[in-house]
């Protein structure tokens, strides 16, 4: 039997069992027509994330509001959840890495966790320039910094939201907040360009815009699409194709912004609650957070 009937033949196998696994990952996981593939038993996941060396961490919430019960997850290659950290964590919500080390915005602070599951905090709630209220998604800069939303006053449905950008010696300074700007009522998703470094692109919980704030000079914001409800998480292929997620509405939408006139397109997959969402390594496939329904959603893109 030659190499890839085999291959086919395993991939197969691993469909039919409907295996949220590296293997999956590396078979291209399942064709645009078969049903996306799922992990279940998350409390309440909120971000997810693809480490460089292929793990795949969840943050769960639990209950809101509750000290202690949050935690963070590794999904293992048959599909079953692995604890990384169960201890410490309150409301624990985006992850980024650097180095190695992964980093996690948990309410009004944020830690560092490494392989081992060793938690430090990285930035006190005292280290903010004003006192966070419902720190979100983040994100690193080519050059190390660190960017953090702070959505605000998001639960309640109003405003106070703002950016902040932390040194790589937890120093923290305000970007822009919605005092200096409405349209920065509860930002949530963050993320560099690929193509445009200094391009920081904000996607809005309260508003449902897309935004992108010019850090080339000074700050300059300006909104580049709007309609995406609950604006949550988002990401971006090689190609430049960005993945966005409408927490409220339960969407997934893509969009090509390199193409003048672009809208968002929408996936036809429906979600209880589609949050802070990111792509697996080789690009091929969304793996989605549906907070509500405490699943791991694994979308062909």
């Amino acid at each position: 039997m030659t190499l890839q009937p085999r291959l086919s033949a395993a991939c197969a196998a691993l469909r039919r069992h409907a295996l949220v696994t590296a293997g999956l990952l590396a078979c291209g996981l399942v064709q645009a027509a078969e049903a996306p593939q799922t992990v279940t038993g998350l409390k309440t996941p909120e971000s997810v994330l693809v480490t460089r060396d292929g793990r795949i961490v969840v943050s769960e919430i639990a209950g809101f509001g509750q000290d202690g019960d949050g935690r963070l997850s590794l999904v293992q290659p048959d599909g079953s959840l692995k604890t990384l950290v169960d201890q410490g964590l309150n409301d624990p919500k985006g992850l980024a890495e650097l180095n190695g080390i992964v980093y996690v915005a948990d309410r009004d602070r944020i830690l560092k966790v490494d392989r081992d599951g060793v938690l430090l905090t990285f930035v006190p709630a005292d280290a903010f320039p004003s006192p966070p209220k419902f720190l979100n998604d983040l994100v690193f800069d080519a050059e190390g910094q660190l960017y953090v939303s702070d959505s605000g006053d998001l639960l309640s449905g109003g405003g106070g939201g703002a950016i902040y950008r932390v040194s790589p010696h937890g120093e923290v300074t305000l970007l822009i907040n919605e005092a200096q700007d409405p349209a920065i009522r509860n930002p949530n998703g963050l993320l560099f360009d690929r193509g445009n470094p200094k391009q920081l692109l904000v996607l809005d919980f309260g508003t449902g815009e897309l935004l992108r704030l010019d850090l080339s000079q000074g700050v300059k914001l300006s909104k580049l699409a709007s309609g995406f409800g609950g604006g949550d998480g988002l990401a971006q292929d090689k190609q430049g194709l960005l993945i966005l997620s409408d927490w409220k509405n339960g969407k997934v939408f893509k969009l090509d912004l390199k193409r003048a006139g672009a809208q968002p397109v929408v996936y036809p997959q429906a979600f209880q609650a589609s949050a802070d969402l990111t792509l697996s390594a080789d690009g091929k496939t969304i793996l989605v957070p549906d907070m509500k329904a405490g699943t791991l959603v694994f979308l062909p893109k």
